[in-house]
Parts: C-alpha cells; structure tokens; sequence
C-alpha cells in the first residue's frame, strides 16, 4: 500500500524527466544520489507498514531519474518502520511496487537531526544564504554534529561507488561531504553538487561559522552548480577572498586549490510542466475548484500565495501589501480573496515559530479590518490537498503572489506558469527569486516596498486581457523550454563531460528581470 505524502510544500512537485540518453550514457547503475530526505519512507500503521512517497520536491523529481539510471540513492531513514524492511546493509529497492534503484538508508538518532539538522543546516547555512544573520544561531555541537553525519553520509558513498561513478549530492545539508569523499573514491570518480539555496555575496558569508571550511568542503567538488549566475560568482567572490592559494577564473568558472579543479557554473531548476498542466486540466482539478468555491464563498477574482511557511518567504510583507491595496481600493472589498496555502515547517525552530505568528497576526489583521459577514478577504489554511487540487489552485487563481525575500529559484511560481491553461493569470513575482531570472515576462516587485508592492496588485488585476495573454503565453514558453527534464539532462551531461575529460559550457540564460 503506498500513500503520497506532499501536499502543497513550497517549492513543490518537481517531477523528472524519463529520457534515457543521459542514463545510457551514465551506464547502470552508475549515478549515486546523497540528500537528506528519502524519496519513500515506510511507516507503521497498527500491524501493517506503508510506503509514503514524496509526491512533491526534489526527491519527487529525482525518483524517475534514478529509475531511468538504476542507481543508488542515499538519504536519511526517518520512517518509522524503515528499519524493519532493509537487508544488512540497510538498503531496500525503489520503487516498492516497480523496483528501479537501490534506496540505502543512514540512520540519524534524535541529538544528531536536532544539531546536524535543525542546527548547523537550518540555524546557520539557511539563514546566512538567505542574508538573514540576525537569524543565525550556533553552537559547538552543530558544528560537530554537522560534520560527523556528513563523514557518515560519506561512508555510505565510499561503500556503493565504484570508479567512473558520479556522485551527485544534493544541497546544504552535505558541505562538507565532498572534500571528505575525494579523499576515499577513486579519482575517476565524479563528484558533483547542486546548491539549491542562494549563495550571498562575501560580507554576508563572511558572517557564516566555520565559512572557510565549508568553502573547502563545496571544492572536493568536481562540478558544482547554482541556480543563477549571482549565486555562482557570489562563491568565485568568497573563494577568492576566504582561501590563499586558490586560483579562481571568473570567466570559466573554475577554481583551482590544492592540487583540485573545481568547476562552477549555473543550471536552473525547472518544473515537469507537462504533467502540470495535465492535472490543471484533470476532472479531479474541476470538481475540487467546484467543492472549494462553494464552501469558502470565494469573490469572483482570486489571487494565491503557496509557501512555506518559512521567514524567507516574506508572506508577512505580502500581508501588508495586500492591506495597503485595500484601502486604497475600497472597489475591490468583496471582489478579490487572497487564498494562502500555506506549509507549516521546522516549528522547532524560535525563527519560524515568531514569522508563523506573524502571519497568523497579520491574516486575522486584514480580516478584522475588511472582512464582512459575506466575504472573507484572506483565506489561509495549510491542510493537505492533493496534487491536482493545487494545479487546479493554480489554474483558477487570476493572479499569483510569490514574493520571497530572498530565494534560490522558486518553483512555485513556475507551477503557477504551468497550470495556466487559459494563459489570463499574472505572475507577481519577488525580485530577489532566482525565478526572475527567467520570466521576464512578470511583474516584478520589491517585497519590502509595501506601496509599490500594493500599486503592481492593482496594476495585475487592471491589466488589459491582450497583454495578460501576451505575458502568460511568454512566460508558459519560458517554463516549458526550462523544464525539469531541461535541468537533468544540464546537470548530468555536464557530469559526464568531466569525466570524459571535456569541457563545461556555461548556459545561455534570459536576461529577465534581474543579473
């Protein structure tokens, strides 16, 4: 028995591409995956254990990649019941139903995702990527904790690769695992990274405990790659200045320390647009839309908001926008709702806790300001909704809000470009996502700046319908041409580029609506 465990999670629903060119290429069995979250876990149910796969995010995505290659995927063992149904070298096959790939599994006790986890991950690096060092809390045994389940994510590597495997590890979470893997695989063996947060510029990063290290742990790294040029040269910048020694060409992206080669470059990630727009189109879609008007007495115009709820987001910036939109335009009281489907997350943390209280603060604001016995301006609730109830979100909504503070990509907002069937949504998005690099085509908004952000709401919901399409068919073009299938094939080539001794050419990107 499976079950789809996702919902709306921020960035979501990556999917992936089943192209196999890359993966013949690759050969069986030799692409290795280190993340921090698994792509099927199995939990206990009274006396019957279930799978739950991850319907959304990156392991949603990378699933049929590694299907396609039939690899090894290593990740963190966080089911209840996971123990209970691996071999003893704790790994089981993948897909449960239809096995592809071999999932092994390290195991994490309580201290260790506490320090290595909600600690050094996500009360260090998140908060100084996101240029948020009021956010940052450190203490000895994060750092430690940090380093010694990224040395056991490594023994798990050392212990399924062969020579010529690439190793592709995923995120923050693993620093420090490169320069500790290149010191036990064999040298023709490919390591690579993807960055899938922001790397900030030098004087933020220099804030960062332990930077130097972390710095030397990303070059054991053959390739590694960010969404946007920014992030890249923001880390050519902070190599330069953090290491002596390290030769850094800005032009090709290449930094060479202590006898190793390091090549950096950017790949944006993309959406499965495709299936998107499929289940934008689904019945399931419609009868949800249906269900979901009637029971919340939603106006005619609606505007949407899907986030974490993460301080990164600037959903309390949002708030006051859209407050500040209201009582300049009294005409749009009872005419436009603002739905937020919303992802609590790392509660644990002080930080999240305080912006979730805000944004509960601040929806019960609005609503007592402007609400009326027969509409609610901001509807917010964070239960779980299946995949083509948040495409069919998507496709109803007339304009999205996506308005973080900073970002490394942001996949929402390209979800929203995929399920507009109809092409008459507008698209306002944050400058400071990685997204604007590529769609152009929307209303680009400063998140702090509550007039101007107010002034382009009103400005989406006026716009003539000729230009509406005009944009969203630019934007559709844009996302479909960027896709997640684009982004693997990127990634993997590239990978395999190295290994056969070539060159990586840095992508031709749009300008968009920022550098």
């Amino acid at each position: 028995m499976t079950n789809s465990k996702a919902g709306a999670d921020a960035d979501s629903d990556p999917g992936a591409t089943q192209s196999t060119d890359w993966a013949d290429a690759i050969g069986d069995g030799g692409l290795v995956v280190v993340s921090n979250r698994q792509p099927y876990s199995h939990t206990r149910d009274r006396d019957e254990i279930i799978v739950e796969a991850q319907a959304g995010g990156l392991t949603a995505g990378l699933d049929p990649v590694m299907q396609a290659v039939g690899g090894t995927w290593i990740a963190w063992g966080d089911g209840d019941a996971d123990r209970e149904v691996v071999d003893e070298n704790d790994c089981v096959p993948a897909p449960p139903d239809d096995p592809g790939y071999t999932l092994c599994r390290v195991w994490l006790d309580e201290a260790e995702v506490d320090d290595y986890y909600y600690g050094f991950s996500n009360q260090v690096l998140w908060p100084i990527c996101h240029s948020a060092l009021t956010n940052v809390t450190e203490w000895g045994r994060y750092w430690e904790q940090y380093r010694s389940v990224n040395e056991r994510f490594v023994d798990a590597v050392e212990d399924h690769t062969e020579p010529g495997d690439i190793v592709w590890f995923q995120d923050y979470h693993f620093a420090l695992a490169p320069a500790i893997a290149r010191e036990r695989v064999d040298d023709d063996t490919v390591l690579m990274q993807f960055w899938h947060i922001p790397w900030p510029a030098w004087d933020t990063f220099r804030g960062c405990p332990h930077g130097e290290a972390i710095i030397e742990g990303l070059l054991g790294n053959d390739l590694l790659v960010f969404h946007v040029p920014r992030y890249r040269e923001n880390f050519l910048n902070c190599v330069e200045t953090a290491l002596d020694g390290a030769d850094v060409g800005h032009e090709t992206g290449t930094v060479s320390y202590e006898g190793g080669t390091t090549q950096v470059t950017e790949f944006p990630m993309g959406v499965e647009a495709d299936k998107i727009a499929e289940r934008a189109g689904s019945e399931a879609a419609d009868e949800f839309w249906a269900e979901f008007t009637e029971k919340y007495q939603v106006a005619d115009t609606v505007a949407l908001g899907v986030d974490r709820l993460d301080y990164s987001k600037g959903i309390p910036e949002r708030l006051r926008a859209l407050e500040q939109f209201w009582e300049r335009n009294p005409e749009w009281r009872g005419k436009l709702t603002y739905v937020e489907k919303g992802s609590e997350t790392r509660s644990q943390i002080d930080s999240y806790q305080q912006v979730q209280e805000q944004i509960e603060a601040g929806v019960e604001r609005v609503n007592d300001r402007f609400g009326t016995d027969d509409w609610t301006p901001v509807l917010s609730f964070d239960e779980y909704i299946s995949q083509e109830a948040l495409a069919s979100l998507y496709r109803h909504s007339d304009l999205a809000l996506v308005s973080p503070i900073r970002d490394g990509m942001n996949l929402v907002a390209q979800e929203y470009v995929a399920a507009q069937l109809d092409d008459d949504g507008v698209l306002v998005l944050s400058d400071q996502a990685g997204a604007g690099r590529l769609l152009d085509a929307a209303v680009m908004v400063k998140p702090q700046n509550t007039g101007a952000f107010a002034d382009a709401i009103e400005r989406a919901l006026t716009m003539r319908g000729a230009e509406r399409r005009a944009r969203m068919q630019r934007l559709r073009e844009q996302v479909a041409e960027n896709d997640l299938a684009t982004w693997t094939g990127l990634n993997l080539r590239a990978a395999m580029a190295l290994r056969d001794g070539e060159g990586v050419r840095t992508p031709d990107l749009p300008t968009g609506g920022q550098p």
